[in-house]
């Protein structure tokens, strides 16, 4: 098995909750993905974080286009490795 892990970049949490949500139902995946909110440094203001959801892939069954085009239902991305 690999440590295959993708990341969705999400606007805010809200957009993130909806995604780790959907995520499972679209994808049929077992594990919830993990949320990390993510701000620049020296940056309090809620506005100014991202949200990141963390997917496990150990199977590498996960297509990065497909991630791609779900994460851009709210406005996201996916991180490149």
């Amino acid at each position: 098995m690999s440590d295959v892990r993708h990341v969705l970049v999400l606007p805010d949490r809200e957009a993130a909750e909806e995604a780790a949500e959907a995520f499972g139902e679209r994808f049929g995946a077992v594990e919830e993905p993990r949320l990390v909110r993510d701000a620049l440094a020296g940056e309090d203001d809620a506005e100014d974080a991202q949200w990141l959801l963390v997917l496990r892939d150990e199977d590498e069954r996960l297509d990065p286009a497909e991630l791609d085009a779900f994460a851009a239902e709210w406005d996201g991305w996916r991180e490149e490795p």
